[in-house]
């Protein structure tokens, strides 16, 4: 027997089967891991199964013989070396109840894929997987980054970063989710790289309104740089790293969430902006924007610390249908005609000297992606 057919690949658990979910499945699988994904439906879990094929959410891609499916939780966190949640952000709390009692003799790490925050209580992802498992929190971990689907599931590359408050989970999980195609780094500003991946959500969501009434690029540009100092300003009260939200997490997962006809909180945007009512813009989309449920937690938390938001602020009444679309404008949006200057309320430098800075950033990370484990 050779050496190569005596490696034994780790067992990774993948809960929940749509586009992101299976699409991490697959940079698991090709990076060396068997993976069970659990899907809610049977039909779902029959086709990856055996066809090898998830064709309403990634149609035409090939998903690799190490990926199976189950829609039994079982079976799929049975010997799991490492657990990754991929459900809507509002059903975490609900799907986590059936999981706890299959973890509760574990120590594994539990990594969350997801980019929301609970409606009720504001939490973020992390939070809740800490308060319904009651587990340490060093055993978990949040992936964010510039993430669209189905460009990672067609292998174009991509980078992505892996947060815990353990440094060491967060290097023992970007070893395992990454292959020839996506390359992950690590931090431990878990506030900071979950609250990007929320924010992000928010902002695409008034790009996708300004889209959809026919302004351009000079809208869009706005929105998305100040977007930015929005985001920045938000997620430092809440006690984030301002470095976090220059990095992938952060302006990455903007810019690629803004420009993007994949991105799903684009999309919910495009069709507010042409007209279609927040309810007719569920009942069209196939999955979940998270960035809609995310609005009213995410200005009552901003609210709770003093943070001003217009663009969050005018998504939410275009939502409640107090404002016409055509009006949104949350760039032009002052308290007076004082002129304003472009520092964030933290009194750190936005606009384009963070653009620069990042971009900088994000050049000097590929630059070094050959590193196992790099520091975001």
């Amino acid at each position: 027997m050779s050496r190569r057919s005596e490696v034994v690949r780790p067992r990774i658990a993948v809960i929940g089967a749509g586009s992101w979910g299976t699409t991490f499945g697959k940079i698991l699988a090709d990076g060396g891991a068997d993976v069970v994904m659990w899907s809610r439906r049977p039909e779902l879990a029959t086709e990856i199964q055996e066809a090898k094929r998830n064709s309403q959410y990634l149609p035409g891609i090939n998903l690799p013989r190490a990926m199976s499916a189950t829609h039994h939780l079982s079976e799929a966190l049975d010997g799991a070396e490492q657990v990754y949640l991929s459900v809507p952000s509002q059903a975490l709390r609900e799907n986590l109840k059936a999981v706890r009692p299959l973890l509760s003799r574990t120590g594994v790490p539990v990594v969350s894929l997801m980019k929301g925050v609970e409606r009720r209580s504001g939490l973020r992802m992390s939070q809740v997987i800490e308060q319904e498992l009651h587990c340490d929190p060093a055993r978990i971990a949040v992936a964010s980054g510039p993430n669209l689907a189905l460009e990672i599931a067609r292998e174009q590359p991509t980078a992505a970063v892996i947060s815990s408050v353990s440094q060491e989970t967060a290097e023992a999980v970007a070893r395992r989710a990454r292959n020839k195609y996506f390359r992950t780094f690590v931090n431990t500003d878990v506030i900071g790289t979950e609250f990007g991946g929320v924010l992000k959500n928010l902002i695409a969501v008034a790009i996708g309104i300004v889209d959809g009434v026919g302004y351009g690029e000079n809208t869009k540009a706005s929105i998305i740089t100040r977007g930015l100092v929005e985001m920045t300003d938000f997620a430092v009260a809440q006690g984030a790293e301002q470095e976090t939200l220059q990095g992938l997490a952060g302006l990455g997962d903007l810019i690629a969430t803004c420009q993007s006809p994949l991105s799903r909180n684009n999309t919910a945007g495009r069709l507010l902006g042409q007209g279609y009512s927040f309810q007719d813009v569920v009942k069209q989309m196939n999955q979940t924007a998270e960035g809609l449920a995310s609005v009213a937690p995410v200005l009552q938390l901003a609210r709770e610390v003093g943070v001003q938001m217009p663009i969050v602020e005018q998504v939410k009444m275009v939502l409640d249908g107090t404002m016409n679309p055509r009006d949104i404008a949350p760039h032009l949006t002052t308290d007076d005609d004082t002129p304003a200057g472009e520092r964030t309320q933290n009194g750190q430098a936005g606009g384009g000297g963070a653009l620069w800075r990042s971009l900088q950033r994000a050049f000097d990370q590929f630059r070094n992606s050959e590193r196992s484990a790099s520091s975001d």
